[in-house]
């Protein structure tokens, strides 16, 4: 008798592992279509050789490509990284990877973890049809990048670790600049986590950011203070309420936590639903 899709699925989600998943793709072929979903519904990739393996098999076959719903990619630094890593500074390991993206047409939710950044390793998105919920992003700040956000309306959760402001210049929508991040672009960001502020300050305003992670670039007191104001003034324009707001510091002190307290209350309608702000050095009264 043959068993039913749920019956197969149920078998395949209390296998011990993906060692008897893949065997079950050998017993029968709705095994095979409930073990294949199991195997390539959430795919993580470390080891640079294996990396260039998947992503081929998934460039030949777009019948298990369409099953990915959720990718990681660890690129570790040749210096630091396994024995085949030296692949990743070479141009056939990002057309394998950049190949393969362009076959996971269902992707939503992307990482791509990097030790540092290659040079305009962003190439890589081009040509890609998927539409992200989460982007964990690496990748150096260029125009292949912003291009790719500009095409991403879904994405509600993104961190970026780079962010060129010197080279992008956020334009009206009449501007015909491609190269540009759309006022437009990313619609739906509600969770933002960058390692510049800078980048909080182009992405935040006019869209629902309740939560944002970031860090202060500035360490003299009287620079910190403007970027700090900056900040702040970049969240008032924030379409939603914040719910979490934490900004990272190089130097913490009670003086300027106090300050940036302060100008955070003074937020009022902003951080009425605020339930968390970070790591703060506040004064406390008596001994230690």
């Amino acid at each position: 008798m043959d068993l039913s899709l749920e019956a197969h699925r149920l078998i395949v989600k209390y296998a011990g592992n993906r060692t008897d998943i893949c065997n079950l793709c050998r017993v029968s072929r709705g095994f095979q279509c409930a073990a294949e979903r199991a195997l390539y519904n959430t795919i993580y990739m470390k080891n640079t050789a294996d990396t260039v393996t998947l992503c081929n098999l998934l460039a030949d076959r777009p019948r298990l490509a369409i099953l990915v719903e959720a990718l990681t990619i660890y690129v570790e630094d040749e210096e630091n990284g396994d024995s085949d890593s030296s692949l990743v500074s070479s141009h056939p390991f990002w057309l394998a990877v950049s190949l393969g993206l362009q076959k996971v047409t269902r992707l939503r939710y992307f990482n791509i973890h990097m030790d540092r950044s290659w040079d305009s390793s962003a190439w890589i998105l081009r040509n890609c049809t998927f539409r992200l919920r989460t982007f964990h992003c690496d990748l150096q700040w260029d125009d292949d990048l912003v291009s790719f956000l500009n095409n991403q309306p879904d994405i509600v959760d993104l961190f970026i670790v780079d962010y060129n402001a010197s080279n992008r210049t956020f334009h009206s929508a009449s501007s015909s600049d491609t190269s540009s991040l759309c006022p437009d672009a990313l619609i739906d960001l509600s969770i933002l986590e960058c390692t510049f502020t800078e980048a909080a300050c182009a992405l935040v305003p006019n869209r629902p950011i309740t939560r944002l992670k970031t860090c202060f670039s500035r360490t003299v007191l009287l620079e910190k203070r403007e970027e700090m104001a900056t900040l702040l003034s970049k969240l008032d324009l924030s379409t939603c309420p914040l719910v979490s707001l934490d900004i990272a510091d190089s130097s913490y002190s009670e003086y300027f936590s106090m300050e940036l307290l302060s100008s955070v209350v003074e937020l009022q309608n902003l951080v009425q639903e605020l339930h968390y702000l970070g790591t703060l050095v506040l004064p406390v009264i008596g001994s230690e």
